[in-house]
């Protein structure tokens, strides 16, 4: 999805409803000044995150006590 373009004039005009645009349709926004890109806006995206893998690893052995005698120099 190509993001839309704004220049940096109509951005300062129109900023809170440009942003709540953003955040409604979930699509960047390209501020631009003399034809040049000069900023991305993109929405955040909520969600989850922390747990995000939680049940995706297998734990093989015994975790708690492992048998390191032969990795140590005694």
């Amino acid at each position: 999805m190509a993001a839309r373009t704004i220049q940096v004039s109509e951005f300062k005009a129109k900023c809170i409803a440009a942003l709540r645009e953003v955040e409604r349709t979930g699509e960047a926004l390209v501020v631009t000044l003399r034809g040049k890109p000069l900023a991305r806006v993109e929405p955040i995206r909520r969600g989850r995150r922390l747990g995000a893998l939680s049940g995706a690893g297998t734990i093989r052995g015994d975790i708690v006590t492992g048998d390191f005698d032969g990795e140590w120099e005694k």
